[in-house]
């Protein structure tokens, strides 16, 4: 009798130890389905949100807009981004908001969208147009020496083969002709045509590097 107490004894003991441990393991499944459920319920109408907002923005830069379309469409893509931070497409909100702020010629604002764009993980081809998005708009407040510092920031993480190396290698020897720096400009409009030679604005670039060279060294 004792030792079929005993046996019984610890056999409860580890069903009892077994159900909890199952109870336990049922709680961490519930609590993790959950967590995925709300994200992805929050990435869905991060989503939705983006899309309207990004119709939007099409529509405010299309002929015949309203003249109040971009405002409403920067005001959709700040609320992305408020409402949802955490949301994947955020740095295509911000890009798409600094693009809008660029051609509304607000520049600072821009400019702090781009850098909003590539904090939110932005990669690849939209990281790439985000840094020159912010060369850019240092060039247009002709402010040539900050520029010339994001233009190669830009270009630091392109190759040769890149799609975008041609354009922010021309904006670097842009922002250095017009900021007086004529030796630096030859010299990087002389590369662009060594790496890429088979540019189409090979000729523009010759015309740029002839009118250099004319200068005094």
């Amino acid at each position: 009798m004792r030792d079929l107490l005993s046996t019984w004894f610890r056999d409860s003991r580890a069903a009892r130890w077994g159900l909890a441990g199952l109870a336990a393991a049922i709680g961490l499944g519930t609590i993790a389905f959950g967590a995925y459920s709300w994200y992805g319920a929050q990435e869905s109408r991060g989503r939705l949100a983006l899309a309207a907002a990004a119709d939007l923005a099409q529509h405010a830069a299309s002929p015949g807009a309203a003249p109040d379309a971009r405002d409403k469409a920067i005001r959709a893509l700040d609320g992305v981004l408020a409402d949802h931070p955490r949301f994947s497409g955020a740095s295509e909100a911000a890009y798409r908001l600094a693009n809008l702020r660029y051609d509304g010629a607000q520049y600072g604002p821009a400019r702090g969208a781009y850098e909003i764009a590539i904090g939110k993980g932005a990669t690849g081809t939209l990281r790439s147009l985000a840094a020159l998005g912010i060369a850019y708009s240092w060039e247009a407040e002709k402010d040539h020496g900050k520029a010339q510092t994001a233009f190669q920031a830009a270009l630091a993480g392109l190759s040769p083969k890149d799609f975008l190396y041609e354009e922010g290698l021309l904006g670097l020897a842009r922002v250095q002709e017009f900021g007086g720096n004529a030796a630096a400009a030859r010299e990087t409009y002389a590369r662009l045509l060594k790496e890429r030679p088979d540019t189409r604005r090979a000729d523009d670039i010759r015309s740029r590097l002839a009118s250099l060279q004319s200068l005094p060294k």
